[in-house]
C-alpha cells in the first residue's frame, strides 16, 4: 500500500511540476507571439482556469506527501519526504501571498479594461512563478530520491 501511495504522490507532484514548467517556457511565449491583444486574452483565461484548478492540485499534493511521510515514518527516505513537504508548504505560501493576488487581478481584466501597468504585473507574476517552479522541482527531486 505504501508503494502505491509513493508512486501516486510522485506522479501527481511530477505532473504538477510539468504543467507549471510549461507555463513560462512554452505557453507564455506562444501567447506573447499572438497578434494584437490575443496573448492578454489567453493569459486572462489561463488565470481563470489555473486559479480554479491549481489550489486543489497544490493542496492535494501536499496532503499526499504528508500522508506518505506519516505512513512511511519508519522507512528510509522519510527525511527527504518531510523536506519535500516543506518545499511544497513554501510553494503554497508563495502562491497565497504573492501569485494569487496578482492572478485574481488578472482574471478581471479585459482588453478594454486593464491597468496601465498590466505588463509589469504580468512580469512580476512571471518572476515569482520561476521561483515557485524551482521550489516544486526541488520537492519533486526529493520525492524521487526518497523512492531510491
Amino acid at each position: 500500500m505504501l508503494n502505491a501511495l509513493q508512486v501516486c504522490t510522485t506522479v501527481v507532484v511530477g505532473v504538477m511540476v510539468g504543467v507549471e514548467f510549461a507555463v513560462p517556457f512554452f505557453i507564455n511565449p506562444i501567447l506573447n507571439a499572438l497578434p494584437g491583444d490575443n496573448g492578454l486574452r489567453g493569459r486572462v483565461h489561463g488565470a481563470r482556469v489555473g486559479g480554479a484548478v491549481m489550489p486543489f492540485w497544490y493542496i492535494g499534493s501536499l496532503v499526499l506527501v504528508g500522508v506518505w511521510a506519516v505512513a512511511g515514518w519508519d522507512h528510509d527516505g522519510t527525511s527527504l519526504v518531510v523536506a519535500a513537504a516543506g518545499f511544497l508548504i513554501l510553494s503554497v505560501i508563495m502562491s497565497i501571498t504573492v501569485l494569487v493576488p496578482i492572478n485574481n487581478r488578472v482574471k478581471t481584466w479585459t482588453v478594454g479594461a486593464r491597468p496601465a501597468d498590466w505588463k509589469q504585473q504580468m512580469n512580476r507574476w512571471d518572476r515569482f512563478h520561476y521561483v515557485r517552479i524551482a521550489v516544486i522541482i526541488a520537492a519533486f527531486a526529493l520525492l524521487v530520491a526518497a523512492l531510491a
